[in-house]
């Protein structure tokens, strides 16, 4: 309740470090915002040429089957990996002045979750590109937006913390957001891998969270109970765990930075 009423009470910085961050990620770029289109249309197209010609991977409407998991992966890591360096990258106005340090981590996953719905505007037009059409399920598109922006809020103030006291928690980051793009099922159907093996992959929120905008965007299909219980979990505990690391770590923020 306390973070809610500091949110509150510092409302206008909030606003103002939410544009400035979406702002700020282009400018001086000629393409600007376009970006946000350009660099998931340039891997989905890579990874579509290589999975469904070279690897000869059978998943009917592939190239949108594609799309519906680099665009949430790509907010999520670009979220992760501007968060966790947003407090250091911050240290001089830290020391000077004081504000709700959680501002910070949260105003990158916040301008992190625009650039996601303007992003959303491309796996519309794949799916309606390939014929699929729309459906009523799109109303659900905000909530699995919303839980996945937890489930990441919750991490980048992890991270963004610890990266304080512990400089090489970039590259250790890195590496396993390396390893869990593989350990997603961006590129593939987890039923490719036997029984005993797939609740392991389950047990990734972010396998639930791509399958969910498939079911959407792709399939028209209601998302499983199990799922949606499993990602509403998931999100809020990290979420709320976040909250608490970063509440105990921040004391020493401007002495270690």
């Amino acid at each position: 309740m306390n973070v809610l009423k500091n949110l509150y009470n510092y409302r206008e910085l909030l606003k103002s470090n939410i544009k400035k961050e979406i702002r700020g990620k282009y400018k001086g770029s000629f393409l600007g915002i376009l970006w946000s289109f350009i660099n998931p249309l340039l891997q989905v197209f890579v990874y579509s040429i290589v999975f469904s010609y070279v690897m000869k991977m059978q998943i009917d409407h592939y190239l949108v089957y594609v799309v519906c998991g680099i665009i949430p992966w790509t907010f999520f890591t670009t979220v992760v990996n501007q968060g966790m360096v947003t407090v250091r990258t911050n240290a001089s106005i830290i020391k000077k002045v004081y504000f709700p340090r959680e501002i910070l981590p949260i105003s990158v996953v916040a301008s992190g979750l625009v650039n996601f719905g303007i992003s959303c505007v491309i796996i519309l037009a794949f799916a309606l590109g390939e014929g699929l059409g729309l459906s009523w399920m799109l109303i659900f598109v905000p909530i699995i937006a919303l839980l996945q922006t937890f489930f990441s809020l919750g991490l980048v103030l992890i991270c963004s913390a610890i990266n304080v006291y512990v400089k090489d928690l970039e590259y250790i980051v890195q590496f396993i957001l390396n390893m869990a793009f593989y350990a997603t099922p961006i590129l593939y159907d987890i039923s490719i891998f036997p029984t005993s093996l797939r609740w392991v992959l389950n047990l990734n929120p972010l396998a639930h969270m791509v399958n969910a905008y498939r079911d959407i965007f792709m399939y028209h299909t209601v998302i499983a109970p199990s799922s949606w219980i499993y990602m509403i979990v998931v999100s809020i505990v990290v979420m709320m765990i976040g909250f608490a690391v970063f509440n105990r770590l921040q004391k020493g923020f401007a002495e270690e930075i």
